[in-house]
């Protein structure tokens, strides 16, 4: 910018029109579209290119307005010469002719000049066109691909969930069936202090969200939320006489319905692996 404005100032046929109202509004394009740039979130959208893109488009026509000022100043300036020598000459008939092809082809000249500035200008306009229409394209697919990696990996943090989940409730089955198994060997300090591990393994699962559900003796049996142990049927007044495996919820839904027998159902007793007993967890 520095370059073109000394060869301005060098010229020997200066602007009638001031230069620094077009520079300060050419500042304030460019700042405008460094302001957004630096502010907007990247990657940009579609419009927020769009709006940049116009910041630069008018920084250069505000540029470009003096250039076209003084093209049009020369043109009337190699005007006005030529009418002023062909009144000079018009007493020369000899010369008459002479200032005629001159004048002509001064202004063939001048609509040579101002069609090849047109052409440039459209030419550049296509090729801004060109660019942003492949920029947009482009992060049109970024976008794409990131949405696609970000959906793999919600998938595989998915699906460690599920594992780790099944893995924490499995081992609260053996948990709750160690529970089962001391409360039936009746002895008072063994069932204390399993049922205070039982307790505190319960509180730190529902920290996590997974919640333990136990149905108490005596409840009326439902098939919505209970399932029964394998063997058992119950019937329209069947009641809950044990919970052989708890059931949970995993931040408010469901992850497995309670496993119970019915007070007229058999008992299971405590002994081998709880995996033996207990249903595995619904995926």
């Amino acid at each position: 910018m520095s370059l073109v404005l000394c060869a301005m100032n060098s010229d020997s046929r200066k602007l009638d029109l001031p230069l620094w109202p077009f520079i300060t509004l050419d500042l304030l394009f460019l700042g405008l579209a460094f302001l957004m740039f630096k502010n907007m979130n990247h990657p940009l959208g579609a419009l927020e290119a769009a709006e940049i893109i116009l910041c630069a488009v008018g920084a250069a026509i505000c540029f470009s307005l003096p250039f076209l000022r003084r093209n049009a100043n020369d043109a009337a300036l190699a005007q006005a010469e030529a009418v002023a020598g062909a009144v000079k000459e018009i007493q020369k008939l000899e010369s008459v002719g002479q200032q005629i092809n001159l004048a002509t082809t001064q202004w063939q000249g001048v609509q040579e000049h101002a069609t090849k500035t047109v052409d440039a200008a459209r030419e550049v306009a296509d090729s801004m066109a060109a660019e942003a229409k492949s920029f947009v394209e482009f992060l049109k697919k970024a976008n794409e691909s990131e949405k696609a990696h970000l959906r793999i990996e919600v998938d595989k943090l998915r699906r460690a969930e599920g594992q780790w989940l099944e893995v924490l409730v499995r081992i609260m089955d053996n948990i709750h069936a160690l529970n089962l198994a001391a409360i039936q060997t009746g002895k008072a300090n063994l069932i204390g202090q399993i049922g205070q591990f039982h307790n505190n393994c319960r509180e730190a699962v529902r920290r996590i969200g997974l919640v333990p559900i136990v149905v108490e003796p005596d409840a009326a049996f439902d098939a919505t939320t209970q399932d029964l142990f394998e063997g058992e049927k119950a019937t329209d007044d069947s009641k809950v006489g044990q919970t052989v495996a708890c059931g949970y919820t995993y931040q408010g839904q469901v992850v497995r319905k309670p496993v119970v027998l019915l007070q007229t159902g058999k008992t299971v007793k405590p002994e081998g692996h709880a995996q033996d007993i207990l249903p595995g967890i619904a995926s």
